[in-house]
């Protein structure tokens, strides 16, 4: 293959650089981006580096789709679990790829590849190893929103005394919002909890005591409790008549106690009929509260995990000293370690105090994300003060062939 120019040679770097990135298919179901690289030529084996060059381009792609997913510092913490565990099996999330072109340059061979990645099975992945929930940079929330148009004599809710029956349009678009930018919502729809079932009473339908309680027994990080209210208003549009709704939702963060957030929005639309009036009015008003409120949550959320906690790491195991030694020199490396100061050490355990931007429970979830050489982490217990963390052997696995992870320059996959 006969050698291009140089400007050959910068678009590829520029390629390399900027990833072009977008989604098609279903709605946030693939990632598609051009990636560059290269890779040595030895032994004037061009097809061999050709190879190597795709599937460093490939491996490329998949980082960029993992970016795009978590927040920067659970990319950082999870780039061992990353390159340990997704990386070696790349094609498996690769839906398929297309080589744009490719030039030899000063004994290497240079790629640039089109690639098409599989959100939905990325995703899951994380989800199952806990990666996207390592560092919480989204809190789990309970929704209680109360709902009434002028149509209801009462509010519609779903917890307390004699709830009405409950369909909100207001909470069904908010928790929608919430979802696709990454929140873990619970308890909605089928899967409302019963207060009686962990005796909880509610004194009234704002009860925030008895609904942070209830947040708790729903493992929640955050409750939002609020009401939707849309009417008829006395201005009119020409011969239309007018409808208002008000959305007023506070957050609380069940750690604390606290309330975190407050949002208050207000929508007007123009209608004949008093029903869709009030329906209208009702999803104009949830767009623009859940827009907020994401907003809002988010800064106080990021804000709150680099609050920094500290507490006892106790270690422990077979084989004690060696691993300590390299898990030590891991947990230097960790994002929001701000120190370690050594507090009791012997034979087989030692006790660290930990100064850590977020908590224990935080802590612990970034750390099973480690990979070692010849050992595993179990932990076995995480309180406010404590975590119990003891080597144990790992169990041998198959072995994948290098030669498994070459790649032609072609779709593969369809």
């Amino acid at each position: 293959m006969l050698k291009k120019s140089g400007a050959a040679l910068v678009l590829l770097v520029f390629l390399a650089g900027l990833p072009a990135m977008a989604r098609a298919g279903s709605e946030n179901s693939v990632f598609t981006c051009v990636t560059a690289a290269k890779t040595r030529i030895t032994e004037n084996n061009i097809q061999q580096a050709k190879q190597h060059s795709v599937s460093s381009a490939l491996d490329m792609a998949l980082q960029n789709a993992f970016a795009s997913l978590v927040s920067r510092p659970v990319f950082a913490a999870g780039l061992d679990f990353f390159y340990g565990k997704i990386i070696p099996r790349a094609r498996d999330y690769i839906i398929a790829y297309r080589v744009l072109g490719g030039i030899e340059d000063n004994g290497f061979y240079l790629t640039a590849v089109e690639s098409r990645v599989d959100m939905n099975l990325l995703e899951k992945t994380l989800i199952d190893a806990r990666v996207l929930n390592a560092h919480k940079d989204k809190p789990v929330i309970l929704f209680f929103i109360a709902e009434q148009t002028s149509g209801d004599v009462l509010p519609r809710y779903w917890w307390g005394h004699n709830p009405e029956p409950y369909k909100s349009d207001a909470e069904r678009i908010i928790i929608e919002k919430m979802i696709k930018n990454r929140f873990d919502v619970i308890g909605a729809g089928s899967d409302r909890p019963d207060p009686a079932f962990y005796n909880i009473n509610f004194n009234s339908i704002y009860d925030i005591d008895a609904a942070e309680n209830l947040g708790r027994q729903m493992k929640a990080d955050m409750i939002v409790l609020g009401r939707a209210n849309a009417s008829e208003a006395i201005n009119r549009m020409g011969e239309e008549k007018t409808f208002n709704a008000q959305i007023t939702l506070e957050a609380y963060n069940l750690e604390t106690g606290e309330k975190a957030v407050v949002s208050r929005v207000q929508a007007v639309v123009k209608s004949e009929s008093v029903q869709t009036g009030n329906h209208l009015a009702l999803v104009k008003a949830a767009e623009l509260s859940g827009s907020d409120l994401i907003e809002k949550i988010d800064a106080y959320w990021s804000n709150n995990l680099r609050k920094e906690h500290s507490f006892d790491l106790k270690i422990q195991g077979d084989n004690f000293l060696a691993r300590y030694i390299a898990l030590k020199q891991r947990l230097k490396q960790m994002p929001g370690i701000e120190n370690m100061q050594p507090k009791e050490i012997g034979t087989d355990y030692a006790v660290l105090q930990i100064f850590y931007k977020g908590r224990p429970a935080q802590f612990a979830d970034a750390v099973m994300l480690k990979t070692f050489e010849g050992f595993g982490l179990e932990i076995s217990d995480v309180s406010d003060d404590l975590v119990s963390v003891k080597f144990i052997e790992k169990s041998s696995g198959p072995v994948m062939d290098e030669n498994q992870n070459t790649l032609e320059d072609q779709d593969i996959k369809q």
